[in-house]
């Protein structure tokens, strides 16, 4: 297989998330949450890699009649903004005004989020919030989080989108990545098993994702605060 053909095929792997990004869509309009939730695992799980393989095999150069960047920001936007979203009112958690306020509070913050060209800092960090929100909700899932506190939640974290606070890329940020990567894979691996149970979990379970959790979204902050925000 030529060079070109490999860094073709890094567009193609990320292509697919938008594939998954619709059976998650299909399994959310029938109410199937831990399947969709499975599917955005996947597509996370995809998100993961296809960083790294269109750098390694530099798919600018070697591939340049698509934009990798912007097909990534696609299918991003999709899997951890709106079916998340959508999931959070269609399920009943969060409906009623609630609900309504969580969806245009989600959209639209995430949205400008996405087509802010500050969101990244030197050092590969996000600067604000990242828009995972496909990782919130699975949290709000796993551990039937009420509908006030869950609003709390949503509004305080998109309001840090766009304050000038650090969140670690599990891959990029290279400070305590051999910390951080784990965190992510193990936070993979109890989101996966959290969905495949339909959301009845044991406290193991609840845990882990409480304390990787916890990690990926301080871990940037607590980076900023010991090394005096000197990457951002």
């Amino acid at each position: 297989m030529t060079t070109k053909l490999k860094a073709l095929s890094v567009h193609l792997l990320t292509a697919t998330g938008a594939v998954f990004a619709m059976l998650a869509m299909l399994a959310a309009v029938d109410g199937k949450y831990d399947l969709m939730f499975l599917w955005l695992v996947v597509a996370f799980f995809v998100d993961g890699i296809d960083g790294p393989l269109a750098r390694h095999y530099d798919v600018k150069t070697n591939a340049p009649e698509f934009d990798g960047v912007l097909l990534d920001l696609i299918i991003d936007y999709l899997t951890y903004v709106f079916i998340p979203a959508f999931a959070l009112f269609h399920s009943g958690r969060m409906d009623g005004l609630s609900g309504w306020l969580m969806l245009i509070i989600v959209t639209f913050a995430s949205a400008m989020y996405f087509a802010d060209t500050r969101m990244k800092t030197k050092d590969n960090s996000f600067s604000g919030f990242p828009g995972c929100w496909n990782m919130l909700v699975l949290v709000i899932f796993a551990l039937n989080i009420p509908w006030y506190i869950s609003l709390v939640l949503v509004t305080f974290v998109a309001i840090t989108m766009f304050v000038p606070l650090k969140f670690v890329h599990p891959v990029r940020t290279e400070r305590w990545r051999m910390m951080t990567l784990p965190m992510a894979l193990v936070w993979t691996f109890f989101a996966g098993w959290a969905a495949w149970m339909n959301f009845e979990i044991e406290s193991w379970t609840a845990w882990g994702l409480v304390v990787t959790s916890v990690y990926l979204l301080f871990a940037g902050i607590a980076q900023q605060i010991m090394y005096d925000g000197r990457d951002i």
